[in-house]
């Protein structure tokens, strides 16, 4: 008899996010039917251009936006989103935001600044030694050099590891992690990215990694969703994603980085407003394969105009939302 696969620690199901549209236009559609899931001690990435709707996302897995329609749980249970519910949820669910700079109060101690979390949700331990365990398993030893600095005294990477150590002194199940590298030179986004790597391996901690670079998440994590104009459009494991895309957006994303064969794949123009989503395949007004002629000779142009594709479920080791994909299966 086989026993069932434990529930994803975090499962997101047809998720929807809207905000008011300007100017008399329709509501923008940030985040617009994803599905999702992490599993405990599993890192995935969420990849996609800036206004792509992956930041409205994560915000909507902590609770801080909630959504139109659509289901978010956590550990089996779904959201609520009651002040109690969510205080307690935000407890096993930390966000790490990009700017150390602008996460940290100038005014406050690293000592402060870690310990704040603790005095929100009522911590009756040892507080400083919660606050200095934080500290070492973020990487910033001895922490006792560290307790009464201030973030101007620190480096980006001493700041970004403050800011770590702060969620980690709620003991968390899951970072939700948004640009965590971005503000970091390429030698401290490795230092950062190796301790994320070390805290999966010591703490069982999980992750989502908000990014817009396929290249840290071949690096760190374990599977990839990208993610484009407010859905999923290519998931699956990591090595099958990055070394053989099969949506032209995923390849073109690969195509402009280091060391990358061929040429680099120019999309046109900008992503088209979110309020004004296209018909048919939302990526068709950007698609190198539809420009070239490709879908056409592939029999699938028509639909490309005329039918949003969904994720496939083709038993290929990653799922497309594209009809020229699914058709070259």
């Amino acid at each position: 008899m086989t026993t069932a696969p434990p529930p994803p620690l975090l499962g997101v199901s047809d998720l929807r996010v809207t905000f008011p549209g300007r100017h008399g236009a329709p509501p923008a559609r940030a985040v617009d039917g994803v599905g999702l899931t992490v599993r405990a001690g599993e890192i995935v990435a969420l990849v996609g251009e800036s206004g792509c709707g992956k930041s409205t996302l994560a915000r909507a897995l902590l609770g801080l936006v909630r959504p139109a329609s659509g289901r978010i749980e956590f550990a089996g249970r779904p959201l609520e989103y009651g002040a109690r519910a969510l205080k307690a949820h935000r407890k096993r669910v930390q966000l790490v935001l990009q700017d150390p700079s602008g996460s940290l109060n100038p005014r406050h101690t690293v000592y402060e600044a870690v310990a704040e979390g603790l005095r929100v949700h009522g911590y009756a331990g040892d507080e400083k030694e919660a606050v200095t365990g934080a500290l070492a398993r973020a990487g910033l030893r001895p922490p006792e050099r560290f307790l009464l600095r201030h973030p101007h005294e620190l480096s980006g990477g001493q700041r970004q590891r403050v800011v770590i150590a702060g969620a980690l002194v709620l003991a968390p199940e899951l970072l939700v992690a948004d640009e965590p590298v971005a503000s970091l030179d390429a030698s401290v986004r490795g230092e950062i990215l190796a301790l994320l790597l070390r805290l999966r391996a010591d703490l069982g901690l999980a992750a989502l990694i908000v990014t817009h670079d396929l290249g840290l998440a071949w690096n760190v994590a374990d599977r990839v969703a990208v993610m484009y104009l407010g859905r999923i459009v290519e998931t699956g494991e990591v090595e099958q994603v990055l070394t053989a895309p099969r949506h032209p957006y995923t390849r073109a994303l690969l195509s402009v980085l280091p060391d990358t064969p061929g040429d680099p794949v120019v999309l046109s123009g900008e992503p088209p407003d979110p309020s004004r989503v296209p018909s048919g395949c939302r990526f068709r007004v950007r698609c190198p394969v539809l420009a070239d002629g490709e879908a056409e000779r592939a029999g699938v142009a028509e639909r490309c105009h005329g039918e949003d594709p969904s994720l496939t479920d083709d038993g290929a080791r990653s799922r497309v939302a594209c009809h020229w994909a699914a058709a070259r299966a």
